[in-house]
């Protein structure tokens, strides 16, 4: 019977876009739906998608910035909106590029290029992909804007490389999915990525035969290798006349300063009680440089309490992560980007940075 319905579904599903596009369905585009139906289905009993295989996959990995701040300020309907309103845009970019979602957490996503069906441009199509996904970022928040939404953020990595992919699990459940260090590592890369930018890892890069235009490679350490990875930065794929949108982004005022700041560290969407003092030494519109008094690991999300004088404004609602440290001349200094705000506090920061660079 689950066979017979998997049949009908990806029957129907065919017949639906043939009637569509007015043309009929490729063999490609018949291993995606029948992938896509199996996902939803589970897998048939027999086939070649049991047998766990090795082979070379892009990993595609986005996270929206920012997301669990924003559980605890807005309302529930409003989150639920705008996940969906992301979703639904992503999706179809992904899509449109024969992506394979193969993981969703509210507000990540893990995108298979390579796997179940494999292309000979796989490379590319996930670049490819990942730029779009930024510029459709950009128009939905101009929606969101619209519909008196917060904005959201998204940071995305990739990484090329040989994993085992299959069906996993047991006979009561299973799911395609693939496993392996290069998998890890994508997720590793996209948590450097700050918001709006495409990371990549060096075997992505040496597989675009010079296609894409990126920055010079950066070495980072990331947990599970002994000696640090390089990525870079995918500005935009000039023949496909695609670029990165995010510079836009980032560009603010800086200033220098020295403000006391309590940083509260959270654990999932949960605000740990016991500050950590620091002072701000550097403020932007989109971040901060701190020096601190104990170290704080890259990655970790934090509330940030400070005064903007200034402006007479206590600020208590900007969460942000962080994204660098390093020990300069006997300092412990961190780097963070804000990850939400309210747009009164957004606000008052814009002024407040204004008001110190006009002192200079």
């Amino acid at each position: 019977m689950k066979t017979d319905t998997r049949t009908e579904t990806q029957r129907r599903l065919q017949a639906l876009v043939a009637r569509e596009t007015g043309t009929a369905v490729s063999p490609a585009l018949q291993a995606e739906l029948s992938a896509i139906v199996d996902g939803a289905l589970g897998a048939p009993d027999s086939g070649p998608e049991l047998a766990v295989v090795k082979r070379d996959v892009t990993i595609l990995v986005a996270d929206l910035r920012g997301f669990i701040a924003l559980t605890a300020t807005q309302p529930a309907g409003t989150i639920v909106t705008m996940l969906n309103l992301c979703l639904e845009r992503m999706s179809e970019v992904i899509y449109r590029y024969q992506g394979t979602i193969d993981k969703f957490t509210g507000e990540s996503m893990t995108v298979l290029f390579g796997a179940p069906v494999e292309r000979p441009d796989d490379v590319m199509r996930a670049l490819s992909c990942a730029v779009e996904m930024q510029i459709a970022m950009r128009l939905l928040n101009d929606q969101y804007q619209r519909g008196r939404m917060p904005e959201l953020y998204m940071g995305i990595g990739l990484n090329t490389g040989s994993v085992m992919a299959g069906r996993f699990g047991s006979e009561a459940f299973s799911q395609y999915t693939v496993i392996g260090n290069e998998v890890s590592l994508a997720s590793r890369i996209e948590s450097f990525s700050l918001r709006g930018q495409v990371l990549i890892s060096e075997n992505t890069y040496q597989r675009c035969d010079g296609s894409v235009v990126v920055t010079d490679p950066v070495e980072v350490f990331v947990a599970g290798k002994l000696v640090p990875v390089k990525v870079r930065e995918l500005i935009s794929i000039p023949a496909l006349h695609l670029k990165v949108p995010r510079q836009e982004f980032r560009r603010s005022h800086r200033a220098e300063v020295r403000i006391p700041c309590d940083l509260q560290v959270l654990e999932g969407s949960t605000v740990l009680p016991h500050p950590i003092r620091a002072h701000i030494l550097d403020i932007g519109y989109h971040g901060v440089l701190l020096e601190l008094d104990l170290p704080l690991e890259v990655g970790f999300d934090v509330k940030l309490n400070f005064d903007m004088t200034l402006v007479e404004y206590p600020v208590t609602d900007i969460y942000a992560r962080v994204m660098k440290t390093k020990h300069e001349d006997g300092l412990l200094l961190a780097g963070l980007e804000f990850t939400a705000l309210s747009a009164e506090t957004n606000t008052k920061l814009q002024m407040f940075v204004q008001m110190l660079v006009g002192q200079v």
